[in-house]
């Protein structure tokens, strides 16, 4: 699934080339990625047409264009979501689900092949839509407040692992980074938050942030040739993974296998010598 730097590279896409163009059609090819707008397919369609794209913005992995400085066009990829720029005359994709036309002369197209991503109207979404209101601040936001989140890290029983991907507690930080970001920190998943020190939950906190900047630099990470910006092309953070998707081979720093387990339907990967498993409570 794609996660925050992935959706940052797209952000950063659609901001270079759609901001100030005009959405002047509308082809909903699809209609599942329109299923959380109650105006449905013909009056998304309505909505958006005729509108400025002013601004593209992000919070966690949803991201969403301004439409003429008060209304949003809301966005997220969800497994295999693609938001791509092309020519009018370029081939049309197997699973092109939505194409907006523009008056640049140019083709934005959601493309989603699994489709649980979508897109919707979001009236008066401009700063913030509210569909998203709950989604907390992520570590790349020049408003987050690592201290804060430490601290409600540390005042809960939950592994640490799970907090990290709670949505409503720190945003966009998805199974692989949180991987990273713990091998970086030497801590284990499984860890509780009320077991943390200070230093320990801000460590992995940092870390989440400063791996998520190294994959940001690189485009992101890519598995498969569904995970691209605009223009198609895959990231290459992936050859620089420490744990995730490393199992059996020799940690960086000692030599140990790296180990997976199951976790949450996925898996985790962590060094059994660097992050060491943490020891049952006491009953």
């Amino acid at each position: 699934m794609p996660e925050l730097p992935e959706v940052e590279v797209v952000r950063r896409g659609l901001q270079a080339h759609v901001v100030g163009a005009r959405i002047t059609g509308v082809d909903v090819l699809h209609a599942r990625p329109l299923r959380r707008d109650p105006l449905g397919p013909e009056g998304f369609a309505e909505a958006v047409t005729g509108r400025t794209v002013t601004a593209v913005r992000r919070r966690g992995k949803y991201f969403w264009l301004v439409l003429d400085d008060t209304d949003a066009m809301l966005g997220h990829l969800g497994m295999s979501g693609q938001m791509l720029v092309k020519t009018p005359q370029a081939p049309i994709e197997r699973h092109l689900r939505v194409r907006f036309s523009l008056d640049t002369g140019a083709d934005l197209r959601f493309v989603d092949q699994r489709m649980f991503g979508g897109v919707s109207y979001a009236p008066g979404g401009a700063v913030l839509p509210a569909e998203i209101a709950h989604i907390a601040r992520d570590p790349l936001d020049p408003e987050f407040d690592a201290e804060a989140v430490a601290r409600r890290m540390r005042a809960r029983g939950s592994a640490v692992k799970r907090q990290l991907l709670d949505q409503t507690l720190v945003s966009g930080v998805g199974n692989i980074y949180a991987d990273e970001a713990l091998w970086l920190a030497r801590v284990h998943g499984e860890r509780p938050g009320d077991r943390l020190t200070r230093a320990q939950a801000i460590e992995v906190i940092g870390q989440a942030r400063a791996v998520m900047l190294q994959a940001l630099d690189q485009g992101g990470t890519s598995f498969d040739a569904l995970y691209v910006n605009v223009n198609g092309e895959s990231g290459y953070f992936d050859r620089s993974l420490h744990a995730y998707g490393r199992e059996d081979e020799p940690c960086e720093r000692c030599g140990t296998p790296i180990r997976r387990v199951a976790f949450m339907n996925r898996s985790s990967y962590f060094c059994p010598r660097c992050q060491p498993v943490p020891r049952r409570r006491r009953a």
